[in-house]
């Protein structure tokens, strides 16, 4: 090899290297849930985003609450969560100066296609009562997530039974171990619908209006953390609500089924 050949590329890295920093790709840190990341959902929706705006972004997808903790510290410039009361907190906190409304699906409560405890119907408090009377395996997330505080919501205060169970893990480990216990789970309906290691799992409640999914999105207040890329994230807050980002949620398919459902601006 010459030295010519040999030092071209290190002096095409250095000429990148002092290029302006507009001309050099951009990328933002967005903080959200394992849902939207598990149901493979990022993987359909980000490349149609960077295609837009030349914007890359680097996906952090952990419980809704952790999500909320990270963009908080200033260590995200976006958020994509789902649990609206406290989507509303942070915002009142002034950590973002508006939360928007971006899409929907629901949340199935899943389990033994033989039903042992008799959860099946379209009453979620109703099958939680059924399962903890029986004492049922029921594994609960247990991570401060959109869907473990939707759990605790139809829980309420009612006994749980000692089949009763956190894993503290996401959404597709406790599916995992719903499989492999014949328990009962409380799932986002993406995730359930990319999960493929089902077993014997089924759909068994569905449809209360109680389960509805609200995903929200905000950018991080610069005010409150000023090396944010407030410009940036504002760019995706605004592609993600616009009918070109709403459409791209209402595309991704799994089976033919639709995962998620736009409703900016309701």
């Amino acid at each position: 090899m010459t030295l010519e050949k040999a030092v071209a590329p290190l002096l095409l890295a250095f000429l990148a290297f002092l290029a302006p920093a507009g001309a050099r790709a951009q990328a933002i840190t967005l903080s959200s849930t394992t849902s939207t990341e598990q149901s493979g959902l990022f993987a359909h929706l980000l490349p149609a985003f960077r295609k837009a705006t030349g914007i890359d972004v680097k996906v952090v997808a952990v419980g809704t609450g952790q999500a909320i903790d990270i963009a908080r510290r200033g260590d995200a410039d976006a958020l994509l969560v789902h649990d609206t009361a406290a989507e509303e907190k942070f915002v009142a906190e002034g950590f973002a100066t508006r939360r928007f409304n971006v899409m929907y699906n629901d949340f199935v409560l899943v389990g033994p296609r033989s039903d042992p405890a008799g959860a099946r119907g379209r009453d979620i408090v109703a099958a939680l009562q059924k399962i903890a009377a029986a004492n049922a395996p029921f594994i609960s997330r247990g991570d401060k997530s959109g869907t473990h505080a939707a759990e605790l919501r139809h829980w309420g205060a009612q006994a749980r039974g000692t089949g009763y169970r956190e894993c503290g893990c996401g959404m597709g480990p406790a599916l995992n171990i719903g499989a492999a216990t014949n328990g009962y789970v409380l799932t986002d309906r993406g995730t359930w619908l990319s999960f493929r290691n089902r077993g014997d799992l089924a759909v068994l409640v569905e449809g209360d209006a109680r389960l509805f999914n609200q995903y929200g999105v905000m950018a991080v207040n610069p005010a409150r953390h000023p090396h944010v890329k407030s410009a940036q994230a504002q760019k995706f807050v605004d592609w993600i609500l616009s009918p070109a980002g709403q459409a791209s949620i209402a595309s991704y398919r799994i089976g033919g089924e639709q995962l998620f459902f736009g409703n900016a601006g309701k």
